[in-house]
């Protein structure tokens, strides 16, 4: 799987040394010059891994990681060059599963987001490969293939896909679906269930009609006709 990774620094010269360090490593980046930028890429883009600067302008690190966990459940490595201990905590309470400080080895940043990407999507080399109708999930790659062609979803749009699709025929409240993809301290509405089942049906095409409204419950998933 070539895993896609979001650097948000507002030095030019730094995401330029990331990017370097990490295309050689075989990773597909894109750059965002500040966390409003890099909300926006997050809603359009299947993002693996965000690497935050703490220290930028209209919204730092913090401040990123704390919008950004409304709307995706990606993985967060903070860069500083700030070693102070607070700092640390600080970026792990806010959700972040590491903390480099700067100046830092290549080797060590692509030895620490391995180890970021290994416990997130925990590589199986007998992956679990779920087929309905047109569709095809790789439950351990976190990707889903339309007809063979690989749809880009957010990892909330393939959590949902995900679910609906391994318990086929079941339908789940809103409720419900906010609790199991979104996590138990989620503050998003259940219209954000509708929001996402729409973009979600949108990207799926004719395939989308697999995933039913339940009337007064919620979603379902059935196979095609």
């Amino acid at each position: 799987m070539s895993y896609q990774i979001l650097v948000i620094d507002d030095e030019p010269q730094m995401r330029d040394l990331i990017r370097m360090f990490l295309e050689d490593a075989g990773y597909a980046v894109i750059e965002a010059g500040d966390g409003i930028q890099a909300l926006s890429i997050i809603r359009k883009h299947d993002i693996h891994l965000c690497i935050v600067d703490v220290m930028m302008p209209y919204m730092d690190g913090f401040a990123f990681a704390e919008e950004v966990k409304h709307i995706s459940s990606v993985p967060l490595i903070f860069l500083s060059a700030k070693g102070d201990e607070w700092d640390k905590v600080q970026g792990l309470k806010l959700g972040g599963d590491d903390y480099i400080v700067k100046p830092f080895l290549p080797g060590e940043l692509v030895a620490r987001i391995e180890a970021v990407l290994r416990r997130t999507y925990k590589q199986n080399p007998n992956p679990v490969v779920l087929q309905v109708g047109p569709l095809t999930i790789n439950e351990d790659s976190y990707t889903a293939q339309l007809d063979g062609k690989l749809l880009n979803l957010t990892l909330k749009e393939f959590g949902l896909l995900l679910l609906l699709t391994k318990h086929k025929g079941r339908a789940y409240s809103r409720e419900q679906l906010l609790e199991l993809i979104w996590g138990d301290d989620h503050q998003s509405s259940e219209r954000t269930i509708d929001t996402h089942i729409k973009t979600l049906r949108l990207k799926l095409g004719d395939a989308g009609k697999m995933i039913e409204t339940v009337w007064g419950i919620g979603y379902k998933l059935e196979d095609p006709q």
